[in-house]
């Protein structure tokens, strides 16, 4: 019963740990304030960032420019990405056609192809999107053929034995026992996405919290810098923990004996 205050205390402990360390290192380390802003500048920039905004967009609307980009790919990837991969961890034959396009893609870094998809599909929205959802997608395909194929098949035989036909065996023994895999295929593609989203919005972009750090690191703004990467880790552990919020609701056995 008392791990989880512990827990709690040492998460606390390390936050506060590393801010003490980032006012004493600008205060009585030395350190210039281009390389690493005190912990007031950074917050002056929030409170001017917010009321006046940064290049003709306010900050809201920075981050909501930034968070419809990342949503619309991620439900992009829900839709296609999941039951693809369940497919394709169940019949090896949608497996064997899918698998080398995805691992040939996929250790790819995004800059390298976000060029092609820039001359394909232009500058606009749809080529940031691509980028995203392409991102997205490997992550959660690859974890869920793996959910799929490390399900013991003593629960398929059963299921066989009772009259279940390969409908009912996908959809009440396959699809359940996968879904750990799944929600951390999806927890790791929004990581991924979010890392991919400055990449995103370097071409023709004039909005989008990715955009307004790359912009500012062109001014030597580190204090505007330091706001942006600060809001994109919050708004990135919010979403984190909303999805495993959802997670808890529907796989409401995951940790029980």
């Amino acid at each position: 019963m008392k791990r989880p205050k512990i827990e709690r205390f040492l998460t606390i402990g390390t936050v506060a740990a590393i801010f003490i360390a980032w006012i004493l290192l600008t205060t009585v380390g030395g350190v210039k304030e281009l390389f690493i802003p005190s912990p007031k500048s950074v917050w002056q920039a929030f409170i001017d960032t917010f009321r006046d905004g940064y290049k003709g967009s306010t900050l809201l609307q920075h981050i909501g420019t930034s968070l419809k980009r990342l949503v619309i790919a991620y439900l992009l990837v829900v839709v296609t990405a999941v039951p693809l991969g369940l497919l394709s961890g169940y019949n090896s034959k949608i497996r064997a056609i899918l698998e080398p396009i995805i691992e040939f893609y996929r250790p790819l870094p995004p800059l390298a192809y976000y060029t092609i998809l820039v001359l394909w599909m232009g500058i606009d929205e749809g080529s940031k999107l691509a980028l995203l959802y392409l991102a997205g997608f490997a992550p959660v395909y690859i974890s869920c053929v793996a959910g799929v194929v490390r399900i013991k098949e003593d629960y398929i035989y059963g299921a066989q034995t009772l009259g279940a036909t390969k409908r009912q065996i996908f959809f009440y023994v396959i699809f359940p026992a996968a879904l750990t895999d799944v929600f951390t295929g999806l927890r790791t593609a929004l990581g991924v996405e979010y890392t991919t989203l400055v990449a995103a919005e370097m071409v023709a972009a004039t909005a989008g919290i990715g955009w307004m750090v790359l912009d500012a690191s062109n001014y030597l703004r580190s204090d505007v810098v330091f706001m942006g990467v600060i809001i994109m880790g919050i708004t990135g552990i919010l979403l984190d923990k909303l999805i495993q919020l959802i997670e808890k609701k529907i796989v409401h056995w995951k940790g029980r004996a």
